[in-house]
């Protein structure tokens, strides 16, 4: 299969060759051992007929589909080859190209090209898993409730098809999770928790096994990289599970004062606002709106300033790097699916942080504070004075 991409009216198309009878044909005469001579004759047709059938200048007529399958004892759909799928990169470049549109376009129409793409390749696991990623980042878009409860249940449908029958572990693994997203924003505890049984088993982290696998093998620059990535995946993880804990202990200000306070002991200790802005975020919006739910004002202000002078300090565009301590996760982050860059577009990420803001309940009692006021005002100024 070969691919490649094309623009009309400024849109991506990945062109796919996607009918492959004549591979087909020609590993169905080495299987048998015979000539093209000899399969022209028992097809009735020319030898050059095919050659081009093998070569792609020309097809069979579709009345000969059928002999040509039983006499190669294979389906129709096998002799057709018929198969879409994309590559990775084109894969990571569609998702952000899409992404952008969410940000630039009618919601309505980027949902039903995302729906054409994912009918063409129903059977491109890897894609899927991605349509399905791209279309939960942007559920939020969605007009009304009843459009986002469709959303969640097609995402859904997505993980299922992907667990049923990619037979790929990881890719099942990830769409368990985005399954169980969804059922949690349905409203279902329930089935999360049947979903996610097992997350939380006392077992090392898969990086030690396979570091201690490359060490054996005297492998130890790659034996250090395994281990460095290790040590940042469970870094980050501690950083998105913070907004959680934290709302999770609002009946307890004191441990809730703990969490902050460590927290940001590990934002500084690793140096996190350069590392990793976009993950900060969450911290500073829930922990301002933790303070503003317990009375605390003072500390919820202080929180949003934080959250404020992070987004106006010019960590957009947004990509994710490493820095001179994690310096070995620069590749492992260009071999992710979607490359460097965020999974939503940095207009639909600023438009996000403006309404985390100005549309939490949390911070209405906030909203003639001078000081509130003049923070959303300037990370607007900032957005449009960008144009990011």
């Amino acid at each position: 299969m070969t691919l490649s991409a094309s623009f009309y009216n400024g849109i991506e198309v990945v062109a796919v060759k996607e009918i492959n009878i004549g591979r087909a044909i020609v590993e169905g005469r080495r299987r048998k051992g015979i000539t093209q001579e000899d399969l022209a004759q028992y097809m009735g047709v020319s030898k050059a007929s095919v050659s081009k059938w093998e070569t792609g200048q020309s097809y069979p007529d579709i009345t000969l589909l059928p002999q040509l399958a039983a006499y190669f004892n294979i389906s129709i759909d096998d002799l057709l080859g018929y198969e879409p799928q994309m590559e990775k990169d084109d894969i990571r470049r569609l998702y952000h190209r899409l992404a952008q549109d969410f940000s630039a376009k009618p919601f309505d129409a980027v949902v039903a090209e995302c729906d054409a793409i994912i009918r063409k390749y129903f059977s491109c696991f890897p894609l899927l898993l991605q349509m399905a990623v791209l279309l939960l980042n942007h559920v939020h878009l969605a007009p009304t409730q009843e459009v986002q409860h469709e959303m969640f249940e097609t995402i859904k449908g997505l993980c299922v098809r992907i667990k049923e029958e990619s037979g790929h572990v990881d890719l099942n693994r990830q769409a368990n999770f985005i399954e169980a997203l969804c059922e949690l924003n349905l409203g279902n505890p329930a089935v999360v928790i049947d979903l996610m049984a097992g997350v939380n088993d006392p077992v090392l982290g898969d990086e030690v096994l396979l570091a201690s696998a490359y060490h054996q093998i005297g492998d130890i620059e790659k034996a250090k990289e395994t281990t460095q990535i290790g040590i940042f995946r469970h870094l980050m993880g501690i950083l998105a599970d913070v907004p959680n804990y934290l709302m999770l202990n609002l009946d307890d200000p004191v441990k809730y004062d703990q969490i902050i306070g460590r927290t940001f002991g590990l934002i500084e200790l690793f140096n996190v606002k350069r590392l990793h802005p976009a993950i900060l975020f969450g911290v500073y919006l829930t922990g301002a709106q933790g303070y503003a739910m317990l009375g605390r004002n003072d500390e919820a202000l202080n929180l949003l300033q934080e959250y404020v002078d992070l987004a106006a300090s010019g960590v957009f565009p947004l990509e994710f790097t490493g820095d001179e301590f994690f310096d070995r996760v620069q590749n492992w982050y260009k071999d992710f699916d979607l490359g460097v860059k965020p999974p939503r577009s940095d207009a639909v990420i600023q438009e996000s942080l403006i309404e985390g803001m100005t549309q939490n309940p949390a911070f209405e009692h906030l909203s003639q504070n001078p000081r509130f006021r003049a923070m959303v005002t300037r990370l607007a100024r900032h957005f449009e004075s960008r144009g990011d």
